[in-house]
């Protein structure tokens, strides 16, 4: 032990005599340079934390944009439908009360057929009278079709087909009949103009629709030059199955009103195509495709259309139509009894009409057409099931 230290420590308010133990002095290189310290390790975990979160930052950017895009070019669309539809008819509409997401509520869709050729020139009938009836309590969406040439109460006009309202009074007189006759409010309105979805279907890149049975239609619209060709035509053909059709295949399609191969096609078949060919148009609009391209086509979705509904209002209705699905969706139509009337075919309408209108309300369960009753019995029927000829 050197000289002048003790073996123990002695503590007298703070002073402390010998030395005090020290940590161990890092070793020297071997030169006498400066000790050499640990070299840190890349931290490669926290980069790829960083550039993951620059990249998620970067695509929330994007797809906020994309959304904001999608969302002004859908809203313009919207604003020049509303402008399309005369005043008159949104005077003639009773108010919604609350919102479409909890509320149920009626929407007319009237489709019409605007050809530009002579033999449609100054037509201005509804060929296509639906109404759609939402039930977000039920998860359910309820169509129900009416016979344009449904034998109505005009209101002011006397009695006529059903279609003459829209030729007389616009959408306004049809709004008020389909009112009267089935004793519905009626909260928004739709025009369709199924000439202009001839170029909406192409934009979409075509649709695909289900034809229930093969068609033979007589001549109309001869898609030849000359008469000479027009002359051996025979007609139009679809297959039975499932089709895929551009803008005009579809729009022929749902102008066929006679089937060589199914003598029982009429009016109402008609009807029912169109609303398939408006059931394919939605879910095309719907896809995963025509969602990308929304911020560059949202404007011109709406161009066959002239509506009431806003841009919010039609946003909940895609939403509520997602909620109920296809399989619980009802199918319904009005029916008559066929004659003649004043040298006009017509249809008287049928007793159980009114039963079907409870319905389509949720207020009674759904019931087929009778058997025997052909494509003019009223009923219902749910899911994917089409009513048909009965």
């Amino acid at each position: 032990m050197p000289e002048g230290e003790k073996p123990y420590r002695v503590y007298r308010g703070g002073r402390v005599k010998g030395k005090l133990p020290g940590l161990p002095r890092p070793a020297r290189d071997g030169k006498g340079g400066p000790p050499k310290r640990p070299i840190p390790q890349p931290r490669r975990r926290r980069r790829w934390a960083t550039w993951l979160a620059i990249g998620f930052g970067v695509f929330l950017l994007f797809v906020t944009a994309w959304l904001l895009a999608s969302y002004f070019s859908f809203r313009s669309g919207v604003s020049a439908a509303n402008a399309r539809l005369p005043a008159g008819a949104k005077s003639a509409l009773d108010h919604q009360n609350g919102l479409l997401l909890t509320k149920g509520t009626t929407i007319l869709v009237l489709g019409t057929d605007h050809a530009p050729t002579a033999a449609r020139a100054g037509d201005e009938h509804s060929d296509s009278v639906m109404l759609v009836h939402t039930d977000p309590g039920r998860h359910r969406i309820a169509y129900l079709s009416i016979p344009r040439d449904l034998r109505v109460e005009v209101p002011g006009h006397g009695t006529s087909k059903l279609n003459a309202a829209y030729q007389i009074g616009g959408a306004a007189l049809a709004i008020r009949t389909v009112r009267s006759l089935t004793g519905l409010q009626v909260n928004h309105v739709v025009v369709v103009d199924f000439g202009s979805f001839r170029d909406l279907i192409d934009k979409l890149g075509g649709i695909t629709v289900d034809v229930k049975r093969p068609i033979h239609s007589n001549r109309f619209d001869c898609p030849f030059k000359t008469q000479s060709a027009c002359r051996s035509w025979t007609g139009w053909r679809f297959a039975r199955g499932q089709q895929h059709m551009n803008g005009e295949r579809a729009l022929i399609y749902t102008r066929v009103r006679e089937n060589s191969l199914n003598p029982s096609d009429n009016d109402i078949t008609r009807a029912e195509r169109q609303q398939e060919v408006l059931q394919a148009i939605s879910s095309k609009l719907a896809s995963l495709g025509t969602l990308v391209q929304l911020p560059f086509v949202g404007g011109d979705l709406l161009k066959p259309l002239a509506t009431d509904l806003s841009t919010g209002q039609l946003l909940a209705l895609g939403w509520v139509k997602f909620r109920s699905g296809s399989g619980n969706a009802l199918h319904c139509r009005l029916g008559g009894r066929p004659e003649t009337i004043d040298g006009q075919s017509t249809l008287v309408p049928d007793e159980l009409n009114r039963a079907v209108i409870a319905m389509v309300t949720g207020d009674s369960a759904p019931q087929p057409p009778p058997p025997g009753s052909g494509t003019f019995g009223p009923g219902c029927v749910q899911g994917n099931r089409t009513l048909g000829s009965r």
